[in-house]
């Protein structure tokens, strides 16, 4: 009798963490490494504008696939966990993953992790490790959570990455952003074969970079959308704003760290296959990996971008319901872009 109970405790027990863990893998998206794991990457979606939650899986995959890191996706929410909701600014889970990572790639805009979640965070930084910050990423945190004791939520971008949110220095849908290499930057191993990076979104203004940070890349403002738009001519680009910099960390504990931070970053931009190699390529050089001549950045799957801007409809997300698993191997949703977008007919990937 006592080994029948204790035989269906055993199962009960077994089915509850199955639960768990199915709950766990549901809410995030897991990519091994192919081959032997050259470390653990997490990326983080989450900004309502940007279609973060398209870009971190397609990374990811190109990193787990192709260079062989091991890649965990932390996607917002919905508050039951159902579905993606990028408008959710508490809904990101599984910041635990951050726990054993080596490396953070954040995307997100004004999230409210709340304190258990939080501490991941602090963990992860308090130790030094290294990161990586794309387009909102220098306004990641809002509200008034702390990591550790003296670094506020809203401080994240400007402490961590060297920037917080300034303005868009290009008007916003009709002006791109075009790359230009910084003077005696040529050969960082970060620009390995990194020569022609043109994207969609505006110029973000920037203004709090020190001698302490390295810029690597300054941004200008071209004309319009078109890739082959020339850059604007005047004072709009005279200085060119900072665009791909590294900035030298210090956490609230006091341990020094280096991240890499650019105002790039929609899922549109990425369509620029030198920004895919200048992520790819920052993922080596931070954790002081040789960093490939010609990194390979090809798509793992097909990837269909959707343009940028804040989806304001009631119930949007909840309809299109959307789960971390449609963007697993194999797969490569696709949605139409949000009224009133631009036309944009340069997504140069087969439809």
């Amino acid at each position: 009798m006592i080994h029948r109970i204790t035989y269906t405790l055993l199962l009960t027990l077994f089915a509850l963490v199955a639960r768990q863990t199915t709950a766990a893998d549901a809410e995030s998206l897991h990519f091994p490494a192919t081959g032997e794991s050259k470390g653990k990457v997490v990326l983080v979606a989450g900004d309502e504008e940007y279609r973060s939650e398209e870009t971190m899986p397609m990374l990811a995959k190109i990193l787990s696939v192709r260079h062989g890191f091991d890649c965990t996706v932390l996607f917002a929410l919905s508050d039951d966990g159902s579905y993606i909701d990028p408008n959710n600014q508490s809904g990101i889970r599984g910041w635990q993953a951050l726990d054993d990572a080596d490396l953070m790639i954040i995307g997100t805009r004004f999230r409210r992790p709340d304190e258990t979640q939080a501490v991941h965070v602090t963990g992860f930084i308090n130790a030094g490790k290294p990161l990586i910050g794309i387009r909102t990423s220098t306004h990641s945190f809002t509200g008034d959570g702390m990591f550790g004791d003296d670094l506020p939520f809203g401080k994240f971008g400007l402490k961590i990455l060297g920037e917080e949110w300034v303005n868009h220095h290009g008007k916003h849908k009709v002006q791109g952003a075009r790359g230009v290499v910084v003077d005696g930057q040529q050969d960082h191993p970060i620009l390995n074969s990194v020569t022609n990076v043109f994207v969609p979104t505006d110029v973000y203004g920037v203004k709090h970079l020190t001698d302490q940070d390295t810029v690597l890349m300054r941004a200008a403002v071209t004309e319009s959308l078109d890739p082959e738009s020339p850059n604007v001519a005047g004072e709009l680009n005279d200085p060119m704003q900072p665009f791909v910099w590294l900035h030298p960390y210090q956490s609230p504990a006091g341990t020094n760290g280096q991240s890499f931070c650019t105002t790039a970053g929609s899922s549109v931009d990425f369509v620029n296959e030198d920004l895919r190699r200048m992520i790819v390529n920052a993922v080596y050089h931070l954790q002081g990996k040789a960093v490939p001549a010609k990194a390979d950045v090809s798509f793992v799957d097909p990837f269909y971008p959707t343009f940028f801007g804040f989806v304001r409809e009631k119930g949007y997300y909840k309809t299109l319901n959307l789960q971390p698993s449609d963007f697993g191997l194999g797969k490569s949703p696709h949605r139409n872009d949000p009224s009133g977008s631009p036309d944009w007919p340069y997504r140069d990937m087969p439809r």
